[in-house]
């Protein structure tokens, strides 16, 4: 039974209980792959991210960047090998386009390590999503990207839902004829663990352009 992780952002650590669950989930602990939004850049990134597991007591064996400094044969072994998989959080379309060109998506949905991916990197674990200038990308028109397509649904992670629920509402409502699409604001998380899909925080539901709060169950 694969398991999924679509975070938003969290300022300090894990909430305990979502840390709890996460220690339950995360049994193999031998590495950690972790995918850059901004492979280009070395320094730095992904410290934010580890510190939330570290925090949780979640520490590994060993750990992994994957970004240009890595080759894409080696990046293909470590995806591979990793016990779990966080794809980090920045530009959503920087690491988009690195997941094509290094050829990722196949070798994620096949692995059955444990899938996390907090914002932008979450965002890119679903079948789809709309880069869109009114949710801060810098375009001048609309544009649906194909994400690696862990579960059916398109995710907005990480913005500010309760003042912009109209806005929000309408800019997905022809995308959401077509897929479900989860909204959520940072503190959040939605899992997915074989078929059954749990919330952590405010996260809505928008489908046929109708928009709700969905209930918590984690």
């Amino acid at each position: 039974m694969k398991t999924h992780y679509y975070l938003g952002w969290f300022n300090n650590f894990f909430p305990e209980h979502l840390g709890r669950v996460l220690q339950e989930d995360i049994t193999d602990r031998k590495s950690l792959a972790m995918i850059s939004s901004n492979p280009s850049v070395y320094k730095e990134i992904g410290a934010t991210e580890r510190s939330w597991l570290d925090q949780a007591g979640i520490i590994f064996d060993d750990y992994h960047l994957i970004n240009y400094h890595v080759q894409k044969e080696n990046a293909q072994k470590i995806i591979q090998n990793a016990s779990v998989i966080f794809l980090l959080g920045g530009d959503t379309i920087k690491q988009n386009g690195f997941l094509m060109e290094y050829e990722l998506s196949d070798s994620i949905k096949k692995s059955n390590a444990v899938v996390m991916g907090a914002s932008a990197g979450a965002i890119n674990m679903s079948a789809k999503w709309l880069c869109s200038q009114k949710f801060g990308y810098k375009v001048e028109e609309n544009y649906v990207y194909d994400g690696i397509g862990l579960d059916d649904f398109s995710i907005l992670s990480h913005f500010d839902l309760e003042n912009n629920i109209a806005l929000v509402q309408n800019e997905l409502s022809i995308l959401s004829e077509g897929i479900n699409i989860y909204a959520s604001n940072k503190d959040c998380a939605i899992r997915t663990k074989g078929d059954k899909i749990d919330i952590f925080g405010k996260v809505y539901l928008i489908s046929h352009s109708k928009i709700q709060r969905m209930d918590e169950t984690l």
